[in-house]
Protein backbone atom coordinates (compact mmCIF):
# COMPACT_ATOMS: atom_id res chain seq x y z
CA UNK A 1 0.00 0.00 0.00
CA UNK A 2 2.52 2.54 0.69
CA UNK A 3 4.45 1.94 -2.05
CA UNK A 4 1.17 2.64 -4.35
CA UNK A 5 0.99 5.54 -2.50
CA UNK A 6 4.09 6.84 -2.93
CA UNK A 7 4.04 6.04 -6.79
CA UNK A 8 0.32 7.73 -6.94
CA UNK A 9 2.29 10.88 -4.98
CA UNK A 10 4.82 11.01 -7.23
CA UNK A 11 2.46 10.62 -10.05
CA UNK A 12 0.13 13.23 -8.78
CA UNK A 13 3.02 15.70 -8.56
CA UNK A 14 3.85 15.31 -12.39
CA UNK A 15 0.32 16.34 -13.43
CA UNK A 16 -0.65 18.87 -10.65
CA UNK A 17 2.81 20.75 -11.59
CA UNK A 18 2.42 20.24 -15.92
CA UNK A 19 -1.68 21.41 -14.99
CA UNK A 20 -0.37 24.30 -13.16
CA UNK A 21 2.10 25.16 -16.07
CA UNK A 22 -0.88 25.10 -18.79
CA UNK A 23 -3.00 27.12 -16.33
CA UNK A 24 -0.95 29.85 -16.07
CA UNK A 25 -2.94 32.62 -17.80
CA UNK A 26 -6.34 30.98 -16.10
CA UNK A 27 -5.10 30.98 -12.42
CA UNK A 28 -5.81 28.29 -10.17
CA UNK A 29 -6.35 28.36 -6.54
CA UNK A 30 -5.23 28.96 -3.28
CA UNK A 31 -6.11 28.52 0.45
CA UNK A 32 -5.51 32.00 1.11
CA UNK A 33 -3.94 31.31 4.41
CA UNK A 34 -0.21 30.56 4.34
CA UNK A 35 0.51 29.21 7.29
CA UNK A 36 3.46 27.04 6.13
CA UNK A 37 1.33 24.19 7.11
CA UNK A 38 2.26 21.50 5.10
CA UNK A 39 -1.10 20.28 4.16
CA UNK A 40 -2.62 23.67 3.39
CA UNK A 41 0.25 25.08 0.80
CA UNK A 42 1.86 27.96 -0.47
CA UNK A 43 5.58 28.04 -1.45
CA UNK A 44 5.89 31.53 0.23
CA UNK A 45 8.53 33.69 -0.01
CA UNK A 46 11.60 32.42 2.14
CA UNK A 47 13.35 35.52 1.96
CA UNK A 48 10.04 37.87 3.76
CA UNK A 49 9.87 35.77 6.39
CA UNK A 50 10.69 36.36 10.21
CA UNK A 51 13.25 33.83 11.96
CA UNK A 52 10.63 32.68 14.75
CA UNK A 53 7.13 32.42 14.04
CA UNK A 54 3.89 31.54 16.12
CA UNK A 55 0.24 30.31 15.02
CA UNK A 56 -3.39 29.88 15.86
CA UNK A 57 -5.61 27.89 13.83
CA UNK A 58 -9.00 27.24 14.48
CA UNK A 59 -10.98 24.71 12.10
CA UNK A 60 -14.74 23.64 11.82
CA UNK A 61 -16.07 21.28 10.13
CA UNK A 62 -19.74 20.31 9.76
CA UNK A 63 -21.38 16.86 8.38
CA UNK A 64 -24.57 15.73 7.66
CA UNK A 65 -26.59 13.07 6.13
CA UNK A 66 -24.73 9.93 4.36
CA UNK A 67 -23.50 8.83 0.97
CA UNK A 68 -22.58 5.37 -0.78
CA UNK A 69 -20.29 6.19 -3.65
CA UNK A 70 -21.81 9.76 -4.55
CA UNK A 71 -25.48 8.77 -4.11
CA UNK A 72 -27.41 9.74 -0.95
CA UNK A 73 -28.88 7.17 1.47
CA UNK A 74 -31.27 7.48 3.98
CA UNK A 75 -31.30 6.35 7.44
CA UNK A 76 -34.19 3.86 6.69
CA UNK A 77 -32.13 2.35 3.62
CA UNK A 78 -29.23 2.10 5.64
CA UNK A 79 -31.25 0.14 8.79
CA UNK A 80 -32.83 -2.08 6.37
CA UNK A 81 -30.69 -2.59 3.45
CA UNK A 82 -27.01 -2.34 4.37
CA UNK A 83 -25.54 -5.82 6.34
CA UNK A 84 -24.16 -5.96 9.43
CA UNK A 85 -20.40 -7.32 8.95
CA UNK A 86 -20.63 -8.47 12.54
CA UNK A 87 -23.74 -10.13 12.13
CA UNK A 88 -23.56 -13.88 13.54
CA UNK A 89 -21.66 -12.48 16.62
CA UNK A 90 -24.14 -12.88 19.65
CA UNK A 91 -26.72 -10.23 19.32
CA UNK A 92 -26.00 -8.83 16.17
CA UNK A 93 -28.64 -8.32 14.00
CA UNK A 94 -28.40 -9.19 10.39
CA UNK A 95 -27.97 -5.10 9.04
CA UNK A 96 -27.15 -1.43 10.24
CA UNK A 97 -29.50 -0.44 12.78
CA UNK A 98 -27.92 2.56 14.52
CA UNK A 99 -26.79 5.35 11.64
CA UNK A 100 -24.82 8.56 12.68
CA UNK A 101 -26.50 11.59 10.96
CA UNK A 102 -24.16 14.35 11.39
CA UNK A 103 -20.97 15.29 13.15
CA UNK A 104 -18.67 18.17 13.50
CA UNK A 105 -15.25 18.53 14.56
CA UNK A 106 -13.45 21.71 15.80
CA UNK A 107 -9.68 21.80 15.77
CA UNK A 108 -7.06 24.45 17.68
CA UNK A 109 -4.26 24.30 16.30
CA UNK A 110 -1.16 25.71 17.77
CA UNK A 111 2.31 25.99 15.77
CA UNK A 112 5.77 27.18 15.89
CA UNK A 113 7.82 27.72 12.99
CA UNK A 114 11.56 28.10 13.28
CA UNK A 115 13.26 29.88 9.67
CA UNK A 116 17.51 27.84 10.24
CA UNK A 117 18.32 30.04 6.90
CA UNK A 118 16.95 31.04 4.01
CA UNK A 119 16.08 27.84 2.20
CA UNK A 120 15.08 25.54 5.33
CA UNK A 121 12.51 26.18 8.15
CA UNK A 122 11.11 23.86 10.90
CA UNK A 123 8.07 23.90 12.26
CA UNK A 124 5.69 21.61 14.83
CA UNK A 125 2.11 21.78 15.39
CA UNK A 126 0.08 20.76 18.06
CA UNK A 127 -3.83 20.17 17.90
CA UNK A 128 -6.70 19.90 20.07
CA UNK A 129 -9.41 18.13 18.58
CA UNK A 130 -13.50 17.96 19.66
CA UNK A 131 -16.06 15.45 18.17
CA UNK A 132 -19.56 15.49 19.03
CA UNK A 133 -21.85 12.62 16.32
CA UNK A 134 -25.48 12.29 16.77
CA UNK A 135 -27.05 8.75 15.70
CA UNK A 136 -30.74 7.33 15.12
CA UNK A 137 -31.25 3.58 16.94
CA UNK A 138 -33.78 2.14 15.24
CA UNK A 139 -35.93 -0.97 17.31
CA UNK A 140 -34.98 -4.30 17.35
CA UNK A 141 -33.86 -6.62 14.10
CA UNK A 142 -36.06 -5.26 11.56
CA UNK A 143 -38.24 -2.66 10.42
CA UNK A 144 -38.05 1.31 10.69
CA UNK A 145 -39.53 2.26 13.94
CA UNK A 146 -37.07 4.40 15.57
CA UNK A 147 -36.21 3.73 19.47
CA UNK A 148 -34.09 6.64 19.92
CA UNK A 149 -31.62 8.69 19.39
CA UNK A 150 -27.88 9.31 21.00
CA UNK A 151 -24.83 11.51 21.15
CA UNK A 152 -21.75 10.66 21.18
CA UNK A 153 -18.11 13.07 22.06
CA UNK A 154 -14.41 13.14 22.39
CA UNK A 155 -12.17 15.51 23.18
CA UNK A 156 -8.44 15.96 23.85
CA UNK A 157 -4.83 16.36 21.72
CA UNK A 158 -4.53 14.71 18.38
CA UNK A 159 -1.29 13.92 17.16
CA UNK A 160 1.58 16.15 16.96
CA UNK A 161 3.22 16.90 13.55
CA UNK A 162 7.03 17.96 12.95
CA UNK A 163 8.01 18.74 9.51
CA UNK A 164 10.87 20.21 7.89
CA UNK A 165 10.57 22.47 4.83
CA UNK A 166 13.83 22.97 2.07
CA UNK A 167 13.16 25.47 -0.87
CA UNK A 168 14.66 24.21 -3.86
CA UNK A 169 13.98 27.21 -6.09
CA UNK A 170 13.81 30.77 -4.43
CA UNK A 171 15.72 33.30 -6.83
CA UNK A 172 13.29 35.03 -8.86
CA UNK A 173 9.19 34.97 -9.64
CA UNK A 174 9.64 31.00 -9.10
CA UNK A 175 9.43 28.78 -5.73
CA UNK A 176 9.75 25.22 -5.71
CA UNK A 177 9.51 23.62 -1.77
CA UNK A 178 10.01 19.97 -0.74
CA UNK A 179 8.14 19.15 2.56
CA UNK A 180 8.96 16.13 4.69
CA UNK A 181 7.73 15.23 8.16
CA UNK A 182 6.77 13.08 10.80
CA UNK A 183 3.09 13.14 12.48
CA UNK A 184 3.54 11.46 16.59
CA UNK A 185 0.66 8.96 18.01
CA UNK A 186 -0.20 11.58 20.93
CA UNK A 187 -3.69 11.34 19.85
CA UNK A 188 -5.50 9.44 21.97
CA UNK A 189 -7.50 5.91 19.77
CA UNK A 190 -9.13 3.98 23.13
CA UNK A 191 -11.97 6.77 23.27
CA UNK A 192 -15.12 5.51 24.89
CA UNK A 193 -18.88 6.63 25.11
CA UNK A 194 -22.54 5.50 25.86
CA UNK A 195 -24.44 4.11 22.72
CA UNK A 196 -28.44 3.12 22.66
CA UNK A 197 -28.61 -0.34 21.42
CA UNK A 198 -31.36 -1.62 19.20
CA UNK A 199 -32.79 -3.29 22.56
CA UNK A 200 -32.70 -0.21 24.47
CA UNK A 201 -29.52 -1.51 26.65
CA UNK A 202 -26.84 1.75 26.92
CA UNK A 203 -23.53 0.05 27.32
CA UNK A 204 -20.42 2.06 27.31
CA UNK A 205 -17.99 1.07 24.63
CA UNK A 206 -15.05 2.05 22.76
CA UNK A 207 -16.25 4.58 20.07
CA UNK A 208 -15.82 3.88 15.94
CA UNK A 209 -12.06 4.75 14.39
CA UNK A 210 -13.95 8.41 13.77
CA UNK A 211 -14.89 9.78 16.96
CA UNK A 212 -10.62 8.67 17.93
CA UNK A 213 -8.18 11.56 18.41
CA UNK A 214 -5.08 10.44 16.48
CA UNK A 215 -4.07 7.69 14.35
CA UNK A 216 -1.99 5.52 16.70
CA UNK A 217 1.10 5.52 14.42
CA UNK A 218 4.06 7.11 12.95
CA UNK A 219 2.69 8.65 9.72
CA UNK A 220 5.52 10.25 7.10
CA UNK A 221 4.09 13.36 5.48
CA UNK A 222 5.75 14.32 2.29
CA UNK A 223 4.80 17.21 -0.32
CA UNK A 224 6.03 19.60 -2.69
CA UNK A 225 4.94 22.83 -3.34
CA UNK A 226 5.35 25.37 -6.70
CA UNK A 227 4.47 28.71 -7.01
CA UNK A 228 5.23 31.94 -9.36
CA UNK A 229 4.34 35.18 -8.29
CA UNK A 230 3.75 38.50 -11.35
CA UNK A 231 3.19 41.66 -9.23
CA UNK A 232 0.01 41.37 -7.40
CA UNK A 233 -0.84 37.94 -8.33
CA UNK A 234 0.39 34.56 -7.48
CA UNK A 235 -0.65 30.69 -8.21
CA UNK A 236 0.64 27.70 -7.48
CA UNK A 237 0.11 24.01 -7.20
CA UNK A 238 0.41 21.73 -4.06
CA UNK A 239 0.60 17.73 -3.67
CA UNK A 240 1.01 16.77 -0.56
CA UNK A 241 0.74 12.71 1.36
CA UNK A 242 0.26 10.96 4.33
CA UNK A 243 1.80 7.60 4.94
CA UNK A 244 0.82 5.35 7.47
CA UNK A 245 3.77 3.71 8.80
CA UNK A 246 2.59 0.35 10.23
CA UNK A 247 -0.20 -0.69 12.76
CA UNK A 248 -0.90 0.83 15.54
CA UNK A 249 -1.24 -1.39 19.27
CA UNK A 250 -5.23 -1.45 18.70
CA UNK A 251 -4.47 -3.72 15.11
CA UNK A 252 -5.02 -1.55 12.27
CA UNK A 253 -4.06 1.69 10.77
CA UNK A 254 -5.75 4.52 8.81
CA UNK A 255 -6.29 4.71 5.49
CA UNK A 256 -2.87 6.26 3.42
CA UNK A 257 -4.03 10.26 1.90
CA UNK A 258 -2.87 11.85 -1.39
CA UNK A 259 -4.14 15.60 -2.43
CA UNK A 260 -3.43 17.76 -5.12
CA UNK A 261 -4.20 21.73 -5.11
CA UNK A 262 -4.05 24.56 -7.49
CA UNK A 263 -4.40 27.63 -5.99
CA UNK A 264 -4.22 31.69 -6.69
CA UNK A 265 -3.98 34.38 -4.78
CA UNK A 266 -3.91 38.17 -5.67
CA UNK A 267 -3.27 41.51 -3.36
CA UNK A 268 -5.85 43.85 -3.59
CA UNK A 269 -4.06 46.59 -1.29
CA UNK A 270 -1.83 47.01 1.34
CA UNK A 271 -2.30 44.01 3.73
CA UNK A 272 -5.21 42.48 2.31
CA UNK A 273 -5.08 39.49 -0.37
CA UNK A 274 -7.80 37.31 -1.40
CA UNK A 275 -7.05 33.82 -2.56
CA UNK A 276 -9.24 30.38 -3.79
CA UNK A 277 -8.14 27.10 -4.31
CA UNK A 278 -9.45 23.24 -5.29
CA UNK A 279 -8.30 20.38 -3.95
CA UNK A 280 -8.25 16.76 -5.29
CA UNK A 281 -7.92 14.43 -1.94
CA UNK A 282 -8.36 10.77 -2.04
CA UNK A 283 -8.19 8.81 1.11
CA UNK A 284 -7.73 4.93 1.43
CA UNK A 285 -10.10 2.46 3.49
CA UNK A 286 -8.53 1.70 7.42
CA UNK A 287 -6.20 -1.35 7.62
CA UNK A 288 -7.33 -3.95 10.11
CA UNK A 289 -10.01 -4.23 12.57
CA UNK A 290 -9.73 -3.00 16.49
CA UNK A 291 -11.75 -5.58 17.84
CA UNK A 292 -13.30 -4.01 20.82
CA UNK A 293 -14.64 -1.58 18.06
CA UNK A 294 -17.84 -3.70 17.22
CA UNK A 295 -21.58 -2.98 16.72
CA UNK A 296 -24.30 -2.83 13.96
CA UNK A 297 -23.07 0.47 13.15
CA UNK A 298 -21.56 1.75 9.68
CA UNK A 299 -18.48 3.40 11.85
CA UNK A 300 -17.70 0.38 13.41
CA UNK A 301 -16.65 -1.01 9.85
CA UNK A 302 -12.90 -0.44 8.43
CA UNK A 303 -14.04 -0.38 4.94
CA UNK A 304 -16.67 2.24 5.00
CA UNK A 305 -13.75 4.67 5.61
CA UNK A 306 -12.02 7.20 2.88
CA UNK A 307 -12.67 7.70 -0.68
CA UNK A 308 -11.99 10.58 -3.74
CA UNK A 309 -13.32 14.29 -2.81
CA UNK A 310 -12.71 17.81 -4.68
CA UNK A 311 -13.48 20.87 -2.28
CA UNK A 312 -13.51 24.22 -3.81
CA UNK A 313 -11.88 27.44 -1.41
CA UNK A 314 -11.95 30.70 -1.24
CA UNK A 315 -10.39 32.97 1.91
CA UNK A 316 -8.47 36.39 2.64
CA UNK A 317 -6.08 37.18 4.83
CA UNK A 318 -5.17 41.01 6.36
CA UNK A 319 -1.85 41.83 7.87
CA UNK A 320 -1.63 44.77 10.14
CA UNK A 321 0.48 47.49 8.92
CA UNK A 322 0.63 49.90 11.61
CA UNK A 323 0.32 50.12 15.37
CA UNK A 324 -0.14 47.62 18.07
CA UNK A 325 -1.18 45.04 14.73
CA UNK A 326 1.55 45.66 12.74
CA UNK A 327 2.94 42.20 11.31
CA UNK A 328 -0.32 40.26 13.07
CA UNK A 329 -1.74 38.00 10.16
CA UNK A 330 -5.29 37.01 10.46
CA UNK A 331 -7.24 34.33 7.54
CA UNK A 332 -10.15 33.58 7.54
CA UNK A 333 -10.93 30.57 4.62
CA UNK A 334 -13.91 28.67 3.94
CA UNK A 335 -14.68 25.38 1.70
CA UNK A 336 -17.37 23.54 0.28
CA UNK A 337 -17.04 19.76 -1.35
CA UNK A 338 -18.54 19.67 -5.11
CA UNK A 339 -17.64 16.29 -5.43
CA UNK A 340 -17.78 13.10 -3.01
CA UNK A 341 -17.38 9.80 -4.08
CA UNK A 342 -17.26 8.13 -0.31
CA UNK A 343 -16.68 4.28 0.37
CA UNK A 344 -19.91 4.17 2.17
CA UNK A 345 -22.27 4.04 3.88
CA UNK A 346 -20.43 7.15 5.24
CA UNK A 347 -21.80 10.31 6.35
CA UNK A 348 -21.16 13.57 3.41
CA UNK A 349 -19.23 16.62 4.48
CA UNK A 350 -21.13 20.08 4.02
CA UNK A 351 -18.90 22.82 5.01
CA UNK A 352 -15.60 23.83 6.29
CA UNK A 353 -14.09 26.81 7.77
CA UNK A 354 -11.32 28.36 9.50
CA UNK A 355 -9.47 31.39 10.62
CA UNK A 356 -5.88 31.41 11.62
CA UNK A 357 -3.65 34.15 13.57
CA UNK A 358 0.24 34.57 12.57
CA UNK A 359 3.18 37.19 13.89
CA UNK A 360 6.88 36.35 13.36
CA UNK A 361 9.32 38.30 15.63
Amino acid sequence: MIKNLIGALTLSASIAVSAADAASDKMASSDGMKMGDAKTGMAGRLMDMPRLMFSYRYMHMDMAGNQIGTTDVSPEFIATMIPNRFFGVPGQPPTLRIVPTDMTMDMHMFGAMYMANPKFQVMAMLPYIEKSMNHVTFAGLIGTAVLGRFNTKSSGVGDIQVIGKYSLLTQGPSKLRFDLGFSLPTGSITETGTVLTPTGATPTMRLPYSMQLGSGTFDLLPGLSYSLSSGALEWGTDVNGVIRLGSNDEGYSLGDEAAASLWTRYRTGPGVTLSSRIEAKTVGRIDGIDPLIMGPNQTADPLNYGGKTVTLFAGAEFIGQKGVLKGHKLSIQAGIPILQNLNGPQVETDWIVSISWQKGF
